[in-house]
């Protein structure tokens, strides 16, 4: 199943939803230029809605922690809304969980960056 990402601007905060699984491969390379083309656009406060993440792997989930990074070292924001159960505690087992910004739901993510 391919990944597919769509972004939208909610009260100047980029939002991109993410339906699919995170994988090793076209997934992973698809989320990552997604990501770096919304910083080169100049988008710095972004919030990664994964309500549909069916699944990641470690793949994936090294990308989305590169990703992070990328966008710390470019001056933005990445947030991570809506984990499903069994992707906290795969943040929490990996202890990245103290890494990411996670928040319950996208309004409570993007409300967290203020005005």
């Amino acid at each position: 199943m391919a990944l597919r990402m769509t972004d939208r601007d909610v009260n100047g905060v980029d939002v991109l939803d993410i339906d699919g699984r995170i994988v090793l491969g076209d997934e992973s390379n698809s989320f990552r230029e997604k990501v770096k083309s919304l910083l080169a656009a100049g988008k710095r406060k972004i919030v990664l809605n994964l309500a549909n993440v069916s699944y990641i792997d470690s793949a994936g989930l090294g990308t989305l922690v590169a990703t992070f990074h990328s966008a710390r070292s470019q001056g933005a924001t990445l947030k991570l809304a809506n984990l499903g159960t069994k992707f906290k505690e795969l943040l929490q087992v990996t202890k990245l969980m103290t890494v990411f910004d996670t928040y319950d739901s996208e309004a409570a993510a993007i409300q967290s960056f203020g005005k």
